[in-house]
């Protein structure tokens, strides 16, 4: 069975060299044929992960012909993946992994949604979990989450892509692993406002306890298993990119909590997210303060200060 890695970047060239790792044919497709030629010549993955070495059994390429690979693995952003499974010709019978972490800010939609709605005649999962790039590649434990809707086909594919040191555990759960994903990064960026505000860790303990609890309210309100959301596409990963950083959310979050303004160039899914999730969440009839507040902040409606004092005046209540 030929697996392919659909992008380049940090976290999908890490996948790729750890599931070639262990001798495994494994293609990493890139969109830019320089910095394929230049990975593919060298074996090195260069700046985006320095010092990592590129497995022989790795190819990276340009070439079209990775598309037909029977599970292809799109390390593609949250925001353009629709774009990319429709445009791109993948095969009609190949799986489709979606390793990305967001909700799509034109359709509402999860990574799994947007594959189907992209592409109906493939299966589509999605791999998910508390993971930075760089860990992956130099081969460190790592434990991440496969979602599909099929029983039968996350099985296959945790059996075919679970790594000794990249362990792969499965659920039909696809919901609560998607927004699992999605709403961490929401709470990574509220946790780095508290420590670029020197609001102090107490505060960002309190932003993750808090913020554990909104996700768990949302994900419940839209069919997710509290066991999921307990689990590590959800608390795993929430406090992973809350205390760390390696996450781009947090550092994000540090930035404006600094008053710093963002690199729009980087990937930053918490800003799509927050307004989508609050949007919907007044649909929905949930109070999710937290959520808001950041909505608010990353888009502008709102100062870091006001958001601060608007959070802090909400009358306590029951844990």
């Amino acid at each position: 069975m030929s697996i392919s890695v659909l992008g380049a970047g940090a976290f999908g060239t890490a996948l790729a060299i750890a599931l070639s790792r262990d001798g495994t044919d494994v293609t990493l497709w890139s969109r830019n044929r320089n910095d394929s030629d230049r990975m593919q010549d060298s074996r090195k993955s260069g700046k985006r992960l320095p010092g990592c070495v590129l497995p022989e059994s790795l190819s990276v390429t340009t070439d079209d012909a990775a598309f037909a690979a029977d599970i292809c693995l799109l390390a593609i952003p949250a925001q353009k993946l629709s774009g990319f499974a429709e445009q791109t010709p993948l095969g009609t019978d190949a799986t489709l992994l979606a390793c990305c972490k967001g909700i799509d800010q034109t359709t509402g939609l999860g990574p799994v949604a947007t594959l189907r709605r992209a592409r109906p005649s493939n299966t589509a999962a999605i791999l998910t979990g508390p993971s930075f790039a760089v860990d992956i590649a130099k081969g460190m434990p790592t434990a991440l989450v496969l979602a599909c809707e099929s029983a039968r086909d996350v099985e296959t594919l945790q059996a075919k892509l679970t790594r000794p040191n990249l362990r792969l555990y499965r659920t039909t759960d696809v919901i609560g692993a998607e927004l699992g994903g999605a709403l961490k990064n929401v709470m990574a960026l509220a946790a780095g406002i508290t420590i670029g505000a020197d609001l102090g860790d107490s505060a960002r303990a309190s932003v993750i306890a808090r913020g554990f609890a909104e996700l768990t309210r949302f994900a419940k309100a839209k069919g997710a298993e509290t066991e999921t959301i307990q689990g590590l596409s959800g608390l795993g990963d929430l406090i992973l990119t809350c205390t760390s950083d390696k996450s781009r959310n947090f550092r994000a979050g540090v930035d404006l909590g600094k008053g710093i303004s963002l690199n729009h160039e980087t990937t930053i899914e918490g800003l799509a997210t927050a307004p989508t999730v609050a949007t919907e969440a007044k649909t929905l009839g949930l109070d999710l303060p937290l959520i808001q507040a950041v909505a608010d902040v990353v888009g502008g409606h709102l100062s870091i200060a006001s958001a601060i004092e608007t959070l802090l005046l909400r009358p306590v209540g029951k844990e």
